[in-house]
């Protein structure tokens, strides 16, 4: 094929997808490239038994741990990509996970852009993203330059107890940044599918309806679905990226760009790098610092069950309320702890996948008068931690959990949370190598060639037309869902491209 774009996007989630949206009346020919379709509108969509027990909107891919167990991972390949099934939680990190940070673990290293920088960004990101929020309520959010685009998603009259009876132990729960369709005349209906399923009203703000679709309004892009890169091909000096090898279709095609984008998530795009090692790049694409793959990042992630059995818990939509109250320290703990939020609302078929022996009553009877959370503390970079492509095509995900001494203490944080505000019955189940919707660090970014892969503006060191545009440009995982920031820097790097 005969070179016709300007620019190749390979990936369509909260990096790649907003990416085009920024560069839709740019003038460049874009091409975008989704592995996937887009994600059917259909009954299924809100049925937990075929989106958890029967995985129906995940591959049937497999990879590997280091001890060679399988596993399938928690990644979703649609344009849209994983914020298809996100809980559309879109938060920002604070001022201070930009700098280095002390942790029990060790040290969380400084990014090479500050949060100010970032911040017009962020807001822009909002706005893209219809976010809801309240200000004020938070002691650790950072400041702003405006308000939020929309007001705060209220939450329902139990939740709205619940707030009450934290704050009556001296906490602060605020309401939590969503990014959903609540607007005048909007398409949100506020159901009880809306973590982890898909929206099958459209009613999230996802990179597939809020970027890509308008971004396809624009005569410069084009996007090619179920499209996968295999590899990426360099001129001579290998200083350059000139051709993407796709397969399309049963076809194998070769399309050339002056410029490549990879923007596959944190896993697959460092595995689309490594798979494109040739002799100017032995180790992989981009790769003289080695560090492709690595410093692999996921949170230390617990789901936590507070049952009151005397009482029944109506509420519908349930994702509007967090706790920041541990993120940088605990109450007896001199080092950050994390993120208490709240869980959309579980559903008896949604604990079946995890705990198949309970019979279905019991299970409906606990969901029934549960609140739910996700508590969420920092992971710290480890070299160790790595993505590995085996010469068979198997991928070996190699992960030690770290940081668990600050993870272990905000879970009984929490779990001392919920016991003095009325439930006598607290569950938890941490979260295990599957878990991987919050993965980042595989090509993180800096300043220096020796230790980053890309710089500041998300181009690789090694190659001057390629950028990495997703998650795998994190030096750290902070305690926050990383949604929004990938949005951001994606605004950022769009600048830098489009200029």
């Amino acid at each position: 094929m005969s070179e016709q774009f300007d620019l190749v996007i390979i990936g369509t989630g909260a990096g790649g997808g907003t990416l085009a949206y920024a560069l839709r009346n740019s003038g460049l020919r874009i091409l975008l490239v989704e592995r996937g379709d887009f994600l059917p509108q259909e009954p299924q969509n809100w049925q937990p038994v075929e989106v958890f027990d029967r995985r129906r909107y995940k591959p049937d891919e497999t990879w590997y741990g280091a001890d060679g167990k399988p596993f399938h991972p928690g990644v979703h390949y649609f344009v849209g990509g994983n914020t298809k099934v996100y809980g559309a939680a879109l938060p920002r990190f604070r001022v201070q996970d930009f700098g280095a940070v002390e942790h029990e673990g060790g040290t969380s290293p400084a990014w090479p852009v500050t949060y100010d920088e970032l911040e017009p960004y962020y807001a822009r990101a909002e706005e893209i993203y219809a976010v809801h929020g309240a200000s004020g309520e938070d002691p650790t959010e950072p400041p702003r330059s405006g308000p939020f685009p929309f007001p705060a998603v209220p939450h329902e009259p139990y939740i709205d107890d619940l707030s009450v009876r934290l704050r009556n132990q001296g906490l602060h729960p605020f309401h939590y940044p969503m990014g959903i369709d609540l607007r005048a005349g909007g398409r949100c209906i506020r159901c009880k599918t809306c973590d982890g399923f898909p929206c099958q009203v459209l009613a999230k703000s996802e990179s597939d309806v809020n970027c890509v679709r308008p971004a396809m309004e624009s005569q410069n892009i084009t996007l090619w679905t179920n499209t996968l890169a295999h590899r990426l091909l360099t001129d001579s000096t290998g200083k350059r990226v000139v051709g993407v090898e796709l397969e399309r279709g049963g076809e194998k095609l070769t399309v050339h760009a002056d410029r490549f984008v990879v923007a596959c998530g944190a896993v697959n795009s460092a595995l689309l790098l490594l798979r494109s090692a040739n002799d100017k790049h032995p180790n992989g694409l981009a790769n003289s610092s080695g560090l492709v793959g690595r410093n692999y990042m996921v949170h230390n992630n617990t789901a936590l069950m507070a049952v009151d059995p005397f009482r029944r818990n109506p509420t519908v939509f349930q994702k509007t309320m967090a706790v920041n109250d541990f993120y940088f320290r605990g109450p007896d703990f001199a080092y950050p702890m994390g993120n208490i939020q709240l869980l959309g609302k579980l559903q008896a078929g949604m604990l079946t996948a995890a705990q198949p022996l309970v019979p279905r009553p019991i299970l409906q009877g606990m969901a029934d008068r549960s609140v739910d959370w996700w508590v969420m503390s920092e992971d710290l970079p480890d070299p160790n931690n790595r993505i590995e492509l085996r010469s068979d095509g198997k991928v070996i995900v190699h992960w030690t959990p770290n940081n668990l001494v600050a993870h272990r203490k905000l879970v009984e944080a929490a779990r001392q949370m919920m016991r003095a505000a009325g439930y006598q019955f607290v569950f938890v189940q941490p979260m295990g190598i599957e878990t991987n919707s919050h993965q980042c660090g595989t090509a993180r970014f800096g300043t220096d060639p020796a230790t980053s892969v890309l710089d500041p503006t998300c181009r690789t060191h090694d190659v001057e037309n390629l950028w990495v545009v997703d998650s795998s440009f994190f030096p750290s995982s902070a305690a926050m869902n990383p949604a929004l920031t990938i949005a951001a820097q994606a605004l950022r790097v769009a600048e830098r491209i489009g200029g």
